[in-house]
């Protein structure tokens, strides 16, 4: 029962960051359920399981909110899907020794570059008038969709960074359209781990208790969003996975650093993580200043 209350929470936290940044759900997840001792392909089994019923939700309030374009949904859920089932049937093949090392390094890779991201550069922003093509989403949706099972996450911040840099499209639809097709995704890695690891090496349990924090954490996000900018959450749980990884890539069997190793590079992390969460505080403090300087010479001046 305490582990699968500790799952609960695990949700709730995870949703609160997917919410809050629009990315990094099964990042952040993933990450925690390593961190607890489920094996590798289980714990990204679990997530994309748990995903199913909170990307249908998520898609349905973007598609109420007119938030979706489903030309790009259909363009990029479809190989997103294809590369998502063959993610889970490589995890799946491989030994728990070494998948646990190969899903930290693609989740430390993702932590670096949501650290870096919303540090050097805050939430992320569209550049309108470039066409969203066909031959560029299929491929982005192969790509994100392997990294995203054999990771245990990386859907969000694969293809959400991408489509801002080249669609003509606004930011909240290509956050729509990214968690609608995500939806199609989770289902297809669902599918690969159930074909390949069958139902017996699933924990269900934590598949609920997983759901049931992310839907409690649902609209607490949608309050955390307007008052913890994203800019400063996104370099905090950047830290948060790049130092859980590094350890769990560092006590593994392929690495087996000495203690000594491991304290000094924990030390540097932690270092170079409060640096970038006082650099993104410095940033957004210098961004709301010009922001207000901004409304008062715009404001109408009273006669």
């Amino acid at each position: 029962m305490r582990k699968l209350v500790l799952l609960a929470i695990v949700g709730l936290a995870a949703q609160l960051v997917d919410g809050s940044l629009g990315m990094a759900y099964g990042v952040t997840s993933t990450t925690l359920l390593l961190a607890t001792g489920v094996a590798p392909a289980a714990a990204s089994a679990t997530v994309h399981l748990a995903e199913i019923g909170t990307t249908l939700a998520s898609g349905a309030s973007h598609w109420r909110f007119g938030n979706v374009d489903w030309k790009v949904v259909g363009r990029i859920a479809i190989p997103g899907a294809i590369g998502s089932f063959a993610g889970a049937t490589f995890l799946s093949s491989l030994s728990t020794d070494s998948a646990a090392p190969v899903m930290s390094g693609i989740l430390l890779a993702l932590g670096i570059y949501i650290l870096i991201r919303f540090t050097a550069w805050g939430t992320p922003r569209g550049q309108l008038g470039k066409p969203v093509r066909a031959r560029f989403l299929a491929p982005l949706g192969i790509f994100a969709g392997f990294v995203d099972s054999t990771g245990g996450g990386g859907w969000g911040p694969v293809a959400t960074p991408a489509l801002l840099a080249s669609g003509r499209m606004e930011p909240r639809r290509v956050v729509g359209s990214v968690d609608t097709s995500e939806f199609v995704v989770s289902l297809a890695a669902s599918l690969g781990f159930l074909i390949a690891l069958g139902s017996a090496g699933i924990p269900f349990g934590a598949v609920a208790a997983l759901l049931v924090g992310g839907l409690i954490a649902a609209p607490i996000a949608a309050w955390l969003v307007r008052h913890l900018p994203g800019r400063i959450l996104g370099s905090l749980v950047g830290g948060v996975i790049v130092l859980t990884n590094v350890r769990t890539i560092l006590k593994s069997d392929l690495v087996d650093a000495a203690a000594g190793t491991r304290t000094v590079a924990y030390l540097i992390i932690a270092g170079v993580w409060a640096g970038a969460v006082l650099w993104s505080l410095r940033a957004y403090r210098a961004e709301r200043a010009e922001l207000d300087a901004e409304a008062e010479e715009s404001a109408p001046v009273a006669a």
